[in-house]
């Protein structure tokens, strides 16, 4: 009977069952390192195409994809497209960005940084001590320059001095879900203090269709949607960009939140465009369509995905 592995091959929006068959899956499983780590049970799992690339999946669900040769190559559609808004800012590579992650996964994002912009100041911020000393054994970065710390993401962040960070980047789930306290106002204001006058806010949020919630929803989209109108409670430019059939409502996906001033959307939208799996980029009031601004009192965690995906 052939092994069916579920990996996010392109995030949440291109999950893919990969029938594997009975000769392939004895190379599948001489090639997958597992650690129980503290949020779960972490999996490393090599990809036959990419000899020295990882996925890391933690519970089921795919966190992140890692090429040790190539850290340029950004595997998951919704990580490319934050790697073409990173590519746009100003200066242009390879000059060097204040970039502060939070979240860690395998260091997906902080390799890319790192690679094409060399001597960017990088730090990262995980809540999951184990896994943390997962990647940096199996998925060294040594040399990078990364200062990983291990911590709450919004405690992380009160330690950030303000006005010091060009980029703040968010990914964080916990079970498939963005915990509450990442998705409030407040905690925008303090996104907000960290960032440079001309600093750019990034989060990867999931929702769409099918997504599971005991809570009456106003629209397929509506915790995105509500992100949308929070950001624009503090940021003076907000969009949002995701494949057309999750920004109708029709799929679940990954929708890549992007919050600032002076945003380089026309360059983001051109290059997104043009990926294998395009997106488009749609005004943050237009896509918040009303929506209420979320605060530290009435925050809940993103809705859980569809049965199937994610691994729920």
């Amino acid at each position: 009977m052939s092994r069916v592995l579920r990996i996010a091959r392109g995030g949440t929006g291109a999950v893919q069952d990969l029938g594997v068959a009975p000769r392939r899956a004895e190379r599948f499983a001489a090639a997958v390192v597992r650690a129980e780590v503290g949020h779960g049970c972490a999996e490393l799992v090599a990809d036959p195409d990419r000899p020295t690339a990882w996925t890391l999946l933690v519970d089921g669900t795919a966190q992140s994809h890692v090429d040790l040769d190539d850290p340029t190559h950004l595997e998951f559609e919704y990580v490319r497209r934050t790697g073409h808004l990173l590519d746009a800012l100003d200066p242009a590579p390879p000059a060097p960005l204040r970039v502060l992650h939070l979240g860690g996964g395998a260091w997906t994002l902080p390799r890319y940084v790192a690679a094409t912009r060399p001597g960017s100041a990088q730090r990262v911020v995980e809540l999951d001590g184990a896994l943390v000393d997962l990647v940096r054994s199996r998925l060294p970065a040594d040399g990078l320059g990364l200062d990983v710390r291990v911590a709450d993401a919004r405690a992380g962040l009160a330690d950030v001095p303000a006005g010091t960070c060009d980029v703040v980047l968010l990914d964080v789930y916990a079970g498939a879900r963005i915990p509450a306290h990442l998705t409030s106002v407040e905690f925008l204001r303090e996104v907000a203090r960290v960032l440079a006058p001309d600093g750019c806010y990034v989060a990867n949020l999931a929702d769409g269709a099918g997504a599971r919630t005991l809570r009456p929803r106003r629209s397929p989209l509506d915790f995105a949607q509500a992100q949308a109108a929070t950001a624009g409670a503090v940021f003076a430019e907000v969009a949002a960009v995701a494949s057309p059939d999750v920004l109708h409502g029709r799929r679940f996906g990954n929708v890549v939140l992007i919050a600032g001033t002076g945003l380089p959307l026309t360059e983001v939208a051109r290059r997104v465009a043009a990926d294998p799996f395009p997106a488009r980029v749609e005004p943050g009031a237009e896509f918040a369509d009303g929506a209420e601004v979320v605060t530290d009192a009435t925050a809940t965690p993103s809705h859980r995905p569809p049965r199937g995906l994610f691994g729920q």
